[in-house]
């Protein structure tokens, strides 16, 4: 299957820079997975195409303050040696994974600059940061060194690791998380959950639906883009996944009497298309996940997925198009195009309804 397949035009001024004052008042695009029959709401709608015994799969992940800007500050000569090094030249190093104590998988940029040994400081150097390795993907191993507690340093330090597409400063940096957001550890929020309130959880709810928090902390992987021609060739990068006791009690019940098992955000479907087994049970369980879904994948839980619109020719459009079907993915692009929805991870929603009710 060739990438080129998931390529669609998008005009720059549809990419969304900045949150809506109100969460819950973004469009929402009903897509029927059999039909492709498409309808237009708004988020708040979300209530109608549940019902009493559905189940509702959140990701309770928080996104860290994850993006450092620095100053390279020692290096090393080719015989090993230590050299100090004086410039204004910033470094950012972006956090993706704790690999041990006090080291992490990063991305540095520049990262020619930045060679094993590399010494770069934050700030009043409060934190420091060596490079200790490279890894084959490019990304870097780096170990940090601070006084204090790392979450704290983190908070005063770091940024809200936005995507290149964001180009507007955000004003308020919880915004970039759900209302929900438990625990920390990812680089990037799943963003279809931005779009509820604590209200509208409580009025979902109060409907008889069960709310199962999962928790994948997001990595860049999910978002970088497919290099390869043909999509089958392309390797995810892992992320760590939980599913709890309880929300595999919940999940499973759902299914088990007829209700809806509908996921927010592609984060939640990978979580459970990992942890479950080909019956379709999710057992409480932990661990690294590299699914890629892609057409032709067999879902084995969902009945509904509640997601963004997602970046041409990325896995996540992949995804969605595994479950929806490309032609009627594409076909609901170009509707939300011509209908000047908002796009990516500020913009507006898409109910993928794998029941079809209309």
């Amino acid at each position: 299957m060739d990438v080129k397949d998931f390529y669609y035009d998008l005009p720059q001024e549809l990419i969304a820079q900045d949150p809506l004052a109100d969460r819950a008042s973004s469009r929402l695009m009903h897509l029927g997975r059999f039909t492709g029959k498409v309808e237009h709401c708004t988020f708040k709608d979300i209530k109608k195409f549940l019902r009493a015994g559905d189940c509702l799969v959140l990701n309770d992940t928080k996104v860290i303050p994850a993006r450092l800007i620095g100053v390279r500050t020692e290096a090393l000569n080719q015989d090993g040696s230590v050299r100090n090094v004086e410039s204004d030249a910033k470094i950012e190093i972006l956090l993706l994974k704790r690999v041990g104590d006090n080291k992490w998988e990063t991305l540095v940029k520049p990262g020619k600059k930045c060679k094993p040994g590399t010494k770069v400081t934050f700030g009043d150097g409060r934190l420091t940061a060596r490079i200790v390795d490279v890894l084959a993907d490019g990304n870097r191993v780096v170990e940090f060194f601070y006084k204090g507690i790392w979450e704290e340093v983190l908070d005063s330090l770091g940024e809200m690791p936005l995507p290149p597409y964001i180009t507007h400063k955000l004003q308020d940096k919880n915004r970039y998380q759900t209302v929900y957001a438990k625990h920390e550890g990812s680089a990037a929020a799943p963003t279809a959950g931005l779009h509820f309130t604590k209200e509208l959880l409580k009025e979902i709810e109060d409907m008889g639906v069960s709310i199962a928090y999962v928790t994948l902390h997001v990595g860049l992987g999910t978002f970088r883009p497919v290099k390869v021609e043909k999509i089958e060739e392309h390797h995810m990068h892992s992320e760590f996944y939980v599913v709890s006791e309880e929300a595999s009690q919940k999940i499973n019940d759902a299914k088990n009497n007829g209700g809806k098992i509908i996921c927010v955000g592609t984060t939640s479907m990978r979580t459970l298309e990992s942890a479950a087994s080909d019956d379709g049970f999710v057992p409480a369980t932990s661990g690294w996940t590299d699914i890629f879904i892609y057409p032709g994948y067999k879902f084995k839980v969902a009945d509904g997925l509640l997601t963004n619109f997602h970046l041409p020719e990325s896995t996540l459009v992949m995804l969605v198009s595994a479950l929806a079907g490309k032609d009627n993915v594409m076909n609901a692009y170009k509707e939300a195009i011509k209908e000047k929805y908002r796009f990516f991870s500020f913009g507006d929603a898409m109910y993928i309804d794998c029941r079809d009710l209309f």
